[in-house]
Parts: structure tokens; C-alpha cells; sequence
């Protein structure tokens, strides 16, 4: 399936989304609120069956940007080798979005690592916590916000040796 067919599929159920195309990549943007129900729509009827990625990025200071955080997940159909970009924008203090978990399970990991490094939260995953900063650390250090050198955390968590271990 092209991806003429796919993105006219989904805006012929869904009518608000936004498509855009950039050096053959195909985007889809979707409200917080639809996200969930786009996915599904992309895996079941459409044959995305890989999450290849989940990121997001923190557009503060960005001089167009009206939105601060950005939230994009790479779907890959294994069968056509189509790949698609949806993106959903997020801001404070509201950032929570469903879990894409009851999907792909590869989620796992990717939504606890944009929990850990920006403080987005996924609704319905089965254990968001921390995955790369321990369980103390209060801040996310991948927002623009964060100071480049931290807030001196490093000389606040102990370090455990072999020995201790």
C-alpha cells in the first residue's frame, strides 16, 4: 500500500490530521487526544507492525515553535517496508499521553526512556519509571531548561562499588 493510500485512509476517519511529506518521509500530526486511536488505526488496518522508534524533543526558544514538546513515533509495515512518522505536541502542564504499550511492546523501554529524559508521561504503561537516571533524580535532563552542567546532582547519589554490590 502507497503512501497516497494510507495517508488518504486516515484522513478520510480522521479529518483533523495534518500530513506532511519531507525527503520521503511521511508525517502524520494528531492531536494528544486522537493519538491512541491513529496508532491502532496504522497497525491494524494499515499492517504497521513495528514501532522502530519513539522520541521526543523539546522545542522551548524554538523561534516559530508554539508548542513545546514534540512526541514521534516511527511505524514500520514489515511486509511493504512503508514507513511512517506521527507526531503529537505537548505542553506543560499537561504531558500525558496513552501508551502505545497495548500495541507494540517495544514501547516499553522508548516511552520509560522519554519519561526519564523529558518528563512526558504515558498513561497505561505497565511500569514507568525511571530507566537511565536513578530512581532520586528529580529533573529531565534532556529539556532545554536543564542546565548544561546540572544542578550539582552528582555529588548527591551514592555510588555503589563491586564490593558493595
Amino acid at each position: 500500500m502507497a503512501h497516497d493510500t494510507i495517508i488518504a485512509a486516515l484522513k478520510a476517519k480522521f479529518a483533523e490530521l495534518v500530513t506532511t511529506e519531507f525527503r520521503d518521509n511521511f508525517r502524520v500530526v494528531v492531536a494528544p487526544a486522537r493519538l491512541f486511536d491513529v496508532l491502532q488505526s496504522l497497525k491494524d488496518e494499515h499492517g504497521f507492525n513495528m514501532l522502530f522508534e519513539l522520541t521526543a524533543a523539546d522545542y522551548l526558544k524554538y523561534p516559530k515553535a508554539t508548542d513545546r514538546f514534540g512526541v514521534v513515533y516511527g511505524l514500520l509495515n514489515m511486509a511493504t517496508g512503508v514507513r511512517i512518522f506521527v507526531k503529537t505536541w505537548l505542553n506543560e502542564p499537561d504531558l500525558t499521553l496513552p501508551s502505545a504499550f497495548p500495541l507494540w511492546k517495544g514501547a516499553d523501554w522508548l516511552e520509560r526512556e522519554v519519561y526519564d529524559m523529558y518528563g512526558i508521561l504515558f498513561d497505561g504503561h505497565p511500569d514507568l519509571r525511571r530507566i537511565l537516571m536513578p530512581e532520586a533524580f528529580t529533573s529531565f535532563p534532556l529539556r532545554k531548561d536543564y542546565p548544561l552542567r546540572g544542578r550539582g546532582e552528582r555529588h548527591n547519589f551514592a555510588v555503589i562499588t563491586r564490593a558493595e554490590s
